[in-house]
Formats: C-alpha cells, structure tokens, sequence
C-alpha cells in the first residue's frame, strides 16, 4: 500500500504543476494576442493621410512613403507572422513543451515591441510634421505682419533714426529672400526646413522690432540730453568758479570733453544696430554725469560748512589760549601750597605747544581760502580736524582745572577723615579702659601705639608746603586700614572677656559635682588674669561643653540678648 500511495501522490503533484505552468503560459499568450490586436487595429494608415492635406512633394513625400513602406511590412509581414508563433506556442503548451513555449513567447514579444516602437515613430514624425505646418503658418503671419508693422514706423519716423535709417531699411530688406526661401521650402513640402526659417526669422524679426523702438530714444540721448547735460554742467562750473570756488582737481573739462568724443563714436555704433552696446554705455554716460553733479554739490556743502564754522573755530581757538595762560598762571600759584608731579605741572605748557601748532596750521587754512587755490572739499577736512584737535584740548583742559580746584576740596576732606579716625580711636581706647577686664594685652598696647602713630604721620603730612596730596592721601588710606583693623580686635577682645565671665558663672554649678570642670576653670581664671582672654575663653569653654554640650550656644544667646 506504502509503494502505492507515494508514487501516486508524486504523480499528482506533477499533474498539479503541470496544468499550473500551463495556465500561466496561456495567460502570457492571450496577453500576446491583446497586444498583437492593439497593433492591428492601430489606425495608422488613416493618421498618415492627414499628411496629404500638405504639399505631397519633397521632404513631406519621402516621410509618407517611408511611413507606408514601414508599416505595410509590419501588417502584411510582421503580424502574419506573430499568428504563426502564436499557433506555435499553443501547441507547444498543449504539449507540456514549456520550455519551447517561453522561447517561442520572447521571441513573439520581441517582435511587438520593434513594432510599437516603429508606430511610435511613425505618430511623433507626423505629429511633428504636422504640427510644424501649422506652426510655421500661424507664426510666419506674426512675423510678416511684424515685417509690415517696422516698415510703417521707418518710414514714418525716419528723422527720429537719423542715419540709422538705411541701414534699419537694409535689415529690414534682408528679411525678404529668407520669406521667399520659405515660400520654396513650403511648395516642395519641406515644411522641417521651413520651420528653422521661421525659429530665425522670428529671433530676427524680435530683434529688428527692439531696435526700432530703441534707436529714437538713444539718438536723443546722444544729440540732446546727454551734450545738453555737459553744456549745464559747463555753465554751472563757470558760475561757480566766478564764485570763487577751486574746481580744478576735479579735471571736469577734459573729462567732458572726453565723453563727447565717445558720443561721436556712439553715433557711429547705432549706424551698425549696435543697440545693446550703445544703451550700456549710455547708462554709464549718465552715472558718471550724476556722479559730477555729487561732486559739485560736495563742494557748495563743504564751502557752507566751511563759513559756518570758521568762526566758531576761530573763537574756540582764541578762548583756549587764554584759558591755557589762566591755567599756566595757575599753576604756578598752586604750585606754591601744593605739590604737582612733573607730568601733571607741565600739561598748561604741553597745551600751549599744541595750540601753537594749531595756530600755524590756521594761518595756512586762511592763506589757502585767501587764494582760492584749494578745493572746498579739502578746505572742509582740514577745519574738521583743527576743529577736533581743539576739542580734544578743550577737554583737556578741563579735566586738569577740575584736578586743580579739587586740591582743596581733597585737603579738606582728608582733615574730615583725619577727625573720625582720631574719635573711632579715642573712643576705642575708652572702652578699653571702661571695660571690667584685669588688663590690656602688650600687643594690644602696641597696636593701639602703631594706630595713633599713622594718625600723627597724616597730620605731619599735611603741615608740610606745598603740600603732596598723593603722600597724603597714601597716609590717609594706610591709618584708615590699621585703626580699623585695631578697633575691631578691641571690640572682639572686651567681648570675648565678657563672654569668659559668663561662662565661669555658669561652669560654677558643677565645680563640686565635676572635679575635672572645676581644674579647667581654675586654668582658665588663671588665663584671665593674665590677659589671655582667647585661651581663657578656649578652656572655659571646653570645660562647661564636655558635661553640658550646647552650653555654649546657650550662654552667648543669653549674653547677646543682656546686650
């Protein structure tokens, strides 16, 4: 049964994907046959007599008889033989020969796609010729009238082309052999040809319609604005050198002239229809006329600036030199109860070399205005930085009067600082005394001794003429820093000897109970009484924090609420 059943099941499977490869062929076949049928029944004989509405000559008759050649073969040859290998494969699949089959399908496959390939090029050549009669037809009437409508306007507005006109006529003239080389093109049915006239003459014809619109409105910048704009400008210059201004740097004459011989040659260029080249140069013709009228107009600015602040610059300049003399007066006057460093004493003097300088360079400046020789423009610049240089002495000045009249008010200031120190160390050296404390620690005395001592070096100081504030002021920064460094231990001191009373008060309550309490205690009344407040402070503290810790905290809470 075992040998039965597993070669029938084999058998089965075999059958199953033998009709499964079958059906998948016969599917592949009918696709063949829709795509053989899409071929067939494709109208291309019906599209190619459209192309008998054309000129059936030429170039138009060799593409229709090599479109019917080609696709005649592909009807009578082609397809006939695609229903052969169709009839083929079937029988081949009928008879399991699938290998045969997949061949025979490729090769039928291969065969339909040359064909729609070549129907494909048949429809886009005839489209294209088509479509280029009717293109070449309606674009070749806009440029005819094109044609039309630039003649109209040359022989209407010849004075406006001046003698651009025969040659505008030329172009235009040039146009008719390449119409009558199209006309040709058209009757012999050569409608792709014809079409790259049209694409030329529609480039030629844009071209022709730009320059006719364009070469009355360059004339008249070359014969009229532009020569009318220097004829201005020359006047103006003429006015404003009657006006006494210096114009010469600027070389605006041989400039002018310059540029009128380049309208002469721009007149020649727009003979030849050089109309892009001549319309650049004339916009650069026109900046650089505007950029002589900024000129111009820099020049009327700077001679309004400059006979607006001459004056102003002139009285700046004469009250600085006696401000300068007041300041050199004074420091010799100052000189005489204070002292002056070198650097300082020397800056009136420095000043004055300054504006010395300064005034050379004015006597110049007036020289220059006097003769008229020199440009408004540099006149200007010249002020502005006399102008400055005087500001920046003006601002000198004033600083160093301020440090003058602040001499005094420093030395009184240091005698009111000299005052408070002297008070905060008496009343220092009073507490000390008032406080019930058993002595006054040696380096406390001596410090006490160093403070005073910085206090007198200050009032020494300022005994002395003429007096030097910089020393003194030194002297006054080092007592400040020692007297309060010194007030501030005593202050510490007399609170830290307070602070040991209180805690031997109440360490007391357990002298009897603690032996060890009542020796640290004797150690540090001992300490006490020998002006060691801080290492008496250190014993009796450790001695009431080893029975009661927090004690501490509890006795400066209560001494600083007594307080």
């Amino acid at each position: 049964m075992k040998y039965f059943i597993i070669p029938l099941i084999i058998v089965i499977v075999l059958t199953v994907i033998a009709f499964l490869f079958r059906r998948k062929h016969l599917q592949e076949i009918g696709k063949l046959e829709q795509e053989k049928l899409q071929i067939q029944h494709k109208p291309i004989f019906e599209e190619m007599t459209k192309v008998k509405q054309l000129n059936m000559t030429g170039q138009t008759e060799e593409k229709f008889e090599r479109w019917r050649s080609v696709w005649t073969e592909v009807i009578d040859d082609r397809i006939p033989k695609v229903d052969s290998l169709l009839f083929d494969v079937e029988d081949q699949v009928d008879r399991f020969h699938f290998k045969k089959a997949s061949e025979t399908e490729k090769h039928i496959q291969e065969i339909l796609s040359q064909c729609e390939k070549e129907m494909h090029v048949i429809l886009d050549e005839l489209n294209e010729l088509i479509g280029s009669e009717e293109k070449n037809r309606i674009e070749m009437e806009t440029i005819k009238e094109q044609h039309r409508a630039a003649r109209k306007a040359i022989l209407a507005h010849q004075h406006s082309f001046g003698p651009a006109v025969e040659p505008l006529e030329a172009e235009w003239e040039s146009f008719m052999p390449r119409f009558e080389e199209y006309d040709a093109l058209i009757e012999n049915g050569n409608y792709l040809q014809a079409r790259e006239i049209v694409i030329s003459l529609a480039s030629k014809g844009d071209r022709l319609s730009h320059i006719i619109h364009e070469i009355p409105s360059l004339l008249t910048e070359i014969q009229s604005k532009i020569p009318s704009s220097l004829r201005e400008m020359r006047n103006g210059i003429t006015e404003m050198e009657e006006q006494s201004y210096y114009l010469g740097h600027l070389n605006l004459p041989a400039q002018f002239n310059e540029m009128e011989e380049r309208l002469l040659e721009l007149k020649q260029q727009l003979v030849l229809l050089e109309v892009a080249e001549v319309g650049q140069e004339v916009a650069c013709l026109h900046d650089r006329i505007e950029s002589f009228y900024d000129l111009l107009e820099e020049e009327v600015s700077s001679r309004h600036y400059v006979e607006e602040r001459w004056d102003d610059v002139l009285d700046l300049f004469e009250e600085l030199q006696q401000t300068i003399k007041e300041s050199i007066r004074e420091v010799d006057f100052v000189q005489q109860s204070y002292r002056l460093d070198e650097k300082e004493s020397q800056i009136p003097q420095n000043a004055m070399k300054k504006l010395n300088a300064l005034a050379k360079r004015i006597e110049l400046f007036i020289e220059r205005q006097n003769n008229h020789e020199s440009a408004y423009s540099g006149l200007q610049t010249e002020l502005q930085e006399i102008a400055e240089e005087l500001d920046t002495l003006v601002e000198e000045q004033e600083s160093f009067s301020n440090r003058i009249k602040n001499l005094r008010i420093d030395e009184n200031q240091v005698r009111s600082r000299l005052l408070g120190l002297s008070q905060q160390l008496q009343t220092a050296d009073r507490n000390l005394h008032r406080a019930n404390i058993p002595g006054i620690p040696d380096e406390m005395e001596i410090q006490l001794e160093e403070a005073d001592e910085q206090i007198f070096l200050v009032k020494q100081s300022l005994e002395e003429v003429p007096l030097n504030m910089g020393l003194v002021e030194s002297y006054v920064q080092k007592a400040t820093a020692v007297v309060d460094d010194v007030c501030g231990k005593t202050e510490d001191m007399i609170e830290n000897a307070m602070l040991v009373e209180r805690i031997i008060q109440y360490g007391n309550r357990y002298r009897a109970s603690h032996p060890q309490v009542h020796q640290k205690l004797l150690q540090a009344e001992d300490s006490f009484m020998q002006f060691r407040y801080m290492k008496a402070l250190e014993e009796a503290a450790t001695a009431v924090e080893d029975v009661e810790p927090g004690a501490m905290k509890k006795i400066q809470e209560m001494l600083h609420h007594n307080v």
